[in-house]
């Protein structure tokens, strides 16, 4: 409900504040004083781009804000999906900027355009002739057709539901291209994946091999140079050994004389012991020595397939190319097996459409059930309002498609003359007829859901006289229950409404503005008596506005 609006610097308006009540509120006055200038200010609260053109001094800033007790519209969740802050009471306020920039605030939370529009929807409803044309829209129609069947459980499981099986339908897309894309690769990759595992990669083995093929070519060298090296370390004459002995056996007889010759001594049977562990050595290596040319070959040739792998994956080393060959084995295992993971995927996808089919139907009989009393209540509700041979055919067809609201598919028919064939909404009413339609729908939903603020917008024009009457008591009756606003030049609707402002022109210091005043029980009489006689009021459209009023 929206109790407070205040309006600064824009179009017309220096400054208004006003606050309003619940129940049917009347906005009269002439044309051109301004009525369109409320609208869009209050469009700028629901989200509509701000335009620089719009603002009164453009040097200044222009700031519209609207207070609204949102306690009985179930909003909390959108707050927190929106990330912003619950108030019973919630402020939202548009300020445009002498830049031309334009800024938005929830309960002084800055937002965007997007969240604000959304927020909008749930708390005011401008019924323009704009949004009169959304009658001929099909996902109109079957939000009226829902709200009564009370299918919004049934639609919001549907809607998960639904979401859940695109995206399998999607994953098994991916997984047949994946198929279809890795069949392709499927030779290629197992050609190359049994030439690393022939090669029977170990980790560390390159270094390895290329030591052994040294040796294994090199033998008849290694075998002089070890040979020569014995001989010059234990030669009985002049090896090493036996010379640093004799070293060793002088300098012993020394070592007692002080510490400077046990050192030195020291060093030398330390280095005779280095030696002879070296000596042992060179005879272990010689001994090993055993020249293998089958061996040496077999060396070779597992290098030289080791080394031409590394160039063909261009890599530097057996451990990448052991990555490779991981990551290829895994390649084809998925491939091998996707057929296994396509196969479950379906299934998947098979039991969620069965979880579709059965909540869509639930939907489906839902409003079966209903169209034919909201039928009756429509034909009904457009008698009172001057159209008695009115008649609707809503039909409904399941399809095999899932849709974003179920598997049906609707046609809303009409057909305003006793005899007359039923045609789509669109061509079958003038503009006129559809506003009355409009309004039969909205009377009706009232009854079933909690509507946000509503703002008729002249949806009187084209009638009068006891039709404007019967128009002015379904307002009243849907105002019992929600907030209602009208803007109306009849006398009839004007004389319904719980409160009456009066939307005007004058001019202060020379330059005009805008205002909105909320009339007296006195000064309501003589605008309804203006309404029914002119600006010239007689005696007697005073006792007519006085019998209207009560």
């Amino acid at each position: 409900m929206l109790t407070q609006l205040t309006i600064k610097n824009y179009a017309l308006i220096d400054e208004l504040q006003v606050s309003f009540n619940n129940g049917l509120t009347i906005i009269t006055g002439e044309t051109g004083a301004g009525k369109s200038i409320l609208l869009g200010g209050l469009s700028l609260i629901l989200g509509k781009r701000a335009d620089l053109s719009t603002v009164k001094d453009a040097s200044k800033k222009c700031i519209i804000e609207a207070t609204f007790d949102i306690a009985k519209y179930n909003l909390k969740s959108l707050f927190k999906i929106e990330g912003l802050d619950y108030e019973s009471l919630t402020i939202i306020r548009r300020e445009i900027l002498p830049s031309g920039k334009s800024r938005a605030f929830i309960n002084d939370t800055p937002v965007n355009l997007s969240s604000l529009q959304l927020l909008g929807e749930c708390l005011l409803d401008i019924h323009s002739q704009h949004q009169t044309l959304q009658l001929t829209n099909d996902d109109f129609q079957f939000q009226i057709i829902d709200a009564l069947a009370e299918n919004n459980k049934s639609l919001t499981n549907y809607t998960q539901s639904l979401k859940i099986y695109k995206n399998l339908a999607r994953e098994l897309d991916n997984l047949q291209q994946q198929k279809s894309e890795s069949l392709k690769e499927l030779d290629y990759n197992l050609f190359l994946l049994k030439e690393l595992e022939e090669a029977k990669l170990v980790a560390g083995e390159l270094e390895s091999l290329e030591g052994e093929y040294e040796t294994l070519n090199n033998i008849e060298e290694i075998e002089e140079k070890l040979s020569q090296s014995h001989q010059l370390l234990n030669n009985e004459d002049i090896g090493i050994i036996t010379n640093l002995t004799e070293v060793k056996n002088q300098l012993a007889k020394l070592s007692s004389y002080g510490e400077s010759y046990d050192a030195i001594y020291q060093r030398i049977n330390s280095s005779l012991i280095e030696l002879d562990d070296m000596f042992s050595e060179i005879e272990n290596l010689e001994e090993q020595l055993e020249a293998d040319p089958s061996r040496l070959g077999f060396v070779n040739s597992k290098l030289q397939v080791l080394h031409n792998l590394m160039q063909k994956h261009t890599v530097a080393s057996v451990e990448e190319l052991i990555i490779i060959k991981d990551e290829l084995s895994n390649k084809v295992s998925i491939t091998e097996n996707l057929d296994v993971t396509i196969s479950a995927k379906e299934k998947e996808i098979e039991i969620i459409k069965s979880e579709l089919r059965s909540i869509a139907d639930t939907i489906h009989n839902n409003r079966t059930r209903i169209i034919p009393k909201l039928i009756a209540q429509l034909e009904s509700v457009l008698a009172t309002l001057g159209m008695p041979n009115a008649k609707f055919k809503i039909e409904l067809q399941s399809s095999d498609a899932f849709l974003a609201n179920g598997t049906d598919v609707l046609q809303f028919l009409f057909s305003a003359n006793k005899g007359g064939q039923f045609n789509d909404l669109k061509k079958a009413v003038s503009g006129g007829e559809l506003s009355r339609i409009m309004l039969a729908i909205k009377s009706i939903l009232s009854k079933y859901t909690q509507l946000p603020t509503i703002m008729f917008d002249e949806i009187d024009t084209g009638v009068s006289g006891e039709i404007s009457n019967k128009m002015a008591n379904i307002m009243q009756g849907m105002s019992k229950a929600m907030q209602v606003f009208t803007i109306t030049h009849l006398p009839q609707i004007a004389a319904k409404g719980d409160s009456h402002f009066k939307v005007y022109k004058e001019d202060i210091n020379e330059i005009t503005q805008t205002q909105l005043k909320k009339l007296t029980p006195d000064e309501r009489i003589v605008e309804i008596a203006q309404m029914l006689g002119g600006t010239n009021v007689s005696n007697s459209a005073l006792e007519h506005a006085k019998q209207l009023l009560n």
